[in-house]
């Protein structure tokens, strides 16, 4: 029997392409779909990332064949080539991307031949097939990069021992996206190497253009980005790792060590640059100790995110900060194979304190889960409460929180209680920064 999802915490795919276009700078979207997506789309990504914004000619400025009727009865593709023209004349970019939503690719509008009477333009003009029902918003951050890789990336044979790519930290559906890519290229520079993150600070369409010449493409996710990676391996013969984004010291010293490993640096730099790191990680940790131990900040952790947070937050719950994790349920739609990936996230800790693993897109479900992860009081003289509690979720974890009487904090798709600039919670900078964040949610009534 199908299933509904309750309040899914993605787009479709063609939001996910949009999120993306809207990270990198002067790149203009084209969107090939019916009337209302591309702002149904925005409302979701601004407020749903943190209040994200429109970005440079996004948002409510995005351009738009707003395909009705006519169109799908005879056919999109003069409206669309109208657009591109107009579009043109009137927006400065230095990258034109066509972007497809649902009915255009039902009808099958020939995309394709119409960007290609734009070749001759002086600047680039590609399309990205984008239909939702190919995928969610992750999926669309995938088919975009793909086509990047294969039309925009220039070839280029000869590699550089120092230089990577970062993929898999989703524009848009990550909130903190950019922080997370600023501070973990960060960490990389100090090992020596250059570092393309494509959409973090201070990024240009030059570095996406020229990013074959890289030795080696990072992904920091199981899941996204693994798609992007080997159309890029495939068509610039640059290999890829997948290195999942870390939080805290233990798992950031982890994939340094590893990241040096794949690209042949040496064992003494690693280890200087971790270990000035941690001395500075442990000093601002430190601060904290009489005020957890004072006050007894320990809690029961519950967390509920996609399959880049919820695996890492978990664990540094229990392993950094001493949290007890009771139950951990990610949110993502994976198939069998993908599940079992992540599954491989929760063994070897050092707390030995695993939480009850569950996968399900269902909001509502959260509450049914943690029943199982600990059984309600059925009036017995002595009960062993689920207390003190803190979830970290969404904030459609709100309601269930209120009701269990117990704080939270948002760090998953969607964010819209909080604002988000550049934060981060990657690395050794994001362990600070989440720890200070809890923490200060429990002691805010002070």
């Amino acid at each position: 029997m199908s299933k509904f999802i309750d309040r899914p915490r993605y787009s479709c795919a063609l939001g996910g392409a949009l999120f993306a276009l809207r990270a990198l700078p002067r790149a203009i979207p084209i969107i090939h779909a019916s009337a209302g997506c591309g702002y149904n789309l925005y409302s979701a990504s601004n407020s749903g990332a943190g209040y994200l914004g429109g970005g440079y000619c996004g948002g409510t400025g995005w351009s738009s064949t707003n395909v009705v009727e006519k169109e799908i009865v005879f056919g999109g593709n003069q409206r669309l080539e109208e657009q591109i023209r107009s579009t043109l004349e009137l927006i400065d970019g230095d990258l034109f991307v066509v972007v497809t939503g649902c009915m255009v690719e039902m009808i099958g509008d020939d995309v394709g031949a119409v960007v290609a009477e734009f070749a001759n333009e002086k600047v680039p003009v590609i399309s990205a097939p984008t239909p939702s029902f190919k995928g969610d918003s992750y999926d669309g951050y995938d088919m975009l990069l793909s086509e990047l890789f294969k039309k925009y990336v220039e070839h280029n044979a000869r590699k550089r021992a120092d230089t990577v790519n970062l993929l898999g930290l989703v524009p848009g559906q990550d909130a903190f996206y950019k922080g997370n890519l600023t501070e973990m290229r960060r960490l990389l520079r100090l090992l020596g190497l250059r570092v393309n993150t494509f959409f973090g600070e201070g990024e240009t369409l030059e570095n996406l253009r020229g990013s074959s010449d890289a030795a080696l493409n990072i992904v920091l996710s199981d899941i996204y980005g693994i798609k992007a990676a080997q159309v890029f391996e495939e068509t610039h013969s640059v290999p890829y790792i997948s290195l999942p984004m870390p939080i805290g010291a233990d798992q950031t010293s982890r994939f340094l060590r590893e990241a040096s490993d794949a690209l042949g640096i040496g064992n003494d730099i690693v280890e200087l640059v971790i270990a000035d790191e941690e001395t500075r990680y442990y000093d601002y940790m430190e601060r904290i100790a009489d005020i957890y131990n004072d006050v007894d900040l320990q809690r029961y952790a519950i967390v509920a995110g996609d399959l880049n947070y919820a695996p890492a937050v978990s664990r540094f719950a229990a392993d950094e900060l001493g949290w007890l994790p009771r139950l951990t349920v990610i949110t993502d739609d994976l198939d069998l194979e993908e599940m079992a990936a992540i599954k491989k996230r929760f063994a070897g800790w050092e707390s030995e304190s695993y939480p009850l693993l569950k996968f399900d897109t269902d909001t509502s479900s959260l509450q049914r889960h943690l029943r199982e992860a600990w059984p309600r009081n059925r009036n017995e003289r002595y009960y062993d409460a689920l207390s003190p509690a803190f979830l970290i979720g969404s904030v459609f974890e709100r309601d269930l929180a209120a009701r269990l009487g117990i704080p939270l904090l948002a760090v998953s798709f969607p964010v819209t209680n909080r604002v988000v600039l550049n934060q981060t919670y990657a690395g050794y900078n994001g362990g600070l920064t989440l720890t200070a964040d809890l923490l200060s949610v429990l002691i805010a009534g002070r």
